[in-house]
């Protein structure tokens, strides 16, 4: 301790506050939603910190990670956020016993910053806390292959059917400006996340989105088939108590025959992306999901296309399947005219 801090104790004790203030700000962004209520009403600065992050958090559901901040707006209760981990991209199975990302306040070289300020448009981007990469890729040496000349405009390229996207990828030379990387740059509209009373938590457009135009990937892990059948029954068990919404997407790609050719599970049920928000409705939705394949990329990718305009403020759907083999299952609140009352549900 200095001279001048002997002669001014109470100088000392401050410093040591703004010091321990300082850390709380950088540990507490860390905390799942139970921790952070449990340390809220320990004192009046803590109240404040975690009030703060609570705040932030409500504001962005995509961490900072996307173009644009997508809020959650709940009129029904009081739950202000959905708590998941972000990732824009397919990613590996994570250890979440290990796994920790911040979300409410990011540190830069030791400096605190709010990524999402009042009037603020378009959020600042972390990409220094992308700490996984997209494992899947790898590059074609001696050659671009690239398919974006014949593109002139931004495309996906789709076939007839609307039901596979081609896209430039890592083989070829050009950069995100191609206009043929229309799924690679991230989310590009508008969007919200809206309590529902039945539903839950539900995914709004939150501007008029045209027709065609891409909407998201659904990210989250990919994992094996044996993986996805055992997680999906945890899944259904604490389903069926209202304890959990999952977010497994199944997607299985089938020959000509019948027969299944290829088959992709996504779950984004602890980490993913905006999409897992994406409700179901029988009348297969306004939204058409696309299986893009892009240039030296050895597995698709699954993407949301508007299947027609998207007015601002309406919900974004899509249909999840059209078996129904459990007659006691999940309840359906679509709503539409054709609805079923009972979610789609198929074997894993």
């Amino acid at each position: 301790m200095s001279e001048t801090e002997r002669q001014n104790p109470n100088n000392h004790q401050n410093t040591i506050i703004k010091s321990l203030i300082q850390c709380l700000n950088l540990i507490i962004p860390y905390l799942p939603p139970i921790d952070i209520a449990s340390i809220s009403s320990s004192c009046k600065t803590l109240h404040k910190i975690t009030k703060k992050v609570t705040n932030t958090r409500s504001c962005d559901a995509s961490r900072g990670f996307e173009n644009f901040p997508t809020p959650f707006i709940n009129k029904i209760d009081s739950k202000p956020y959905d708590f998941f981990y972000y990732t824009q991209n397919q990613t590996l199975p994570i250890n979440f016993d290990t796994f920790l990302q911040p979300w409410g306040t990011y540190s830069v070289k030791g400096l605190v910053h709010d990524f999402c300020l009042p009037n603020t448009k378009i959020c600042p981007r972390p990409d220094f806390y992308r700490v996984w990469s997209d494992p899947f890729l790898f590059r074609v040496e001696g050659g671009s292959g690239c398919e974006c000349r014949s593109c002139g405009e931004e495309c996906c390229c789709l076939d007839e059917k609307d039901e596979l996207g081609h896209e430039c990828g890592p083989s070829c030379l050009c950069g995100l400006e191609c206009g043929n990387r229309v799924t690679q740059r991230g989310v590009r509209v508008k969007l919200k996340v809206v309590r529902d009373e039945k539903k839950g938590w539900s995914l709004y457009g939150d501007e008029f989105i045209g027709r065609c135009s891409f909407v998201c990937e659904y990210a989250g892990e990919l994992l094996t088939t044996g993986e996805a059948r055992r997680r999906q029954e945890i899944y259904d068990e604490l389903a069926s108590k209202r304890k959990l919404s999952p977010a497994l997407l199944v997607v299985k790609e089938h020959l000509s025959s019948g027969n299944v050719c290829m088959r992709i599970n996504i779950d984004a049920t602890r980490i993913g992306n905006i999409a897992r928000f994406i409700n179901h409705s029988c009348d297969g939705g306004n939204l058409s999901p696309v299986i893009v394949r892009s240039s030296g990329a050895l597995l698709p990718r699954v993407c949301f296309f508007a299947s027609r305009d998207i007015q601002e403020n309406e919900e974004l759907t899509f249909r999840y399947g059209e078996a129904r083999l459990k007659e006691n299952g999940l309840k359906c609140f679509c709503g539409s005219s054709s609805c079923y009352g009972i979610l789609p549900s198929e074997n894993t």
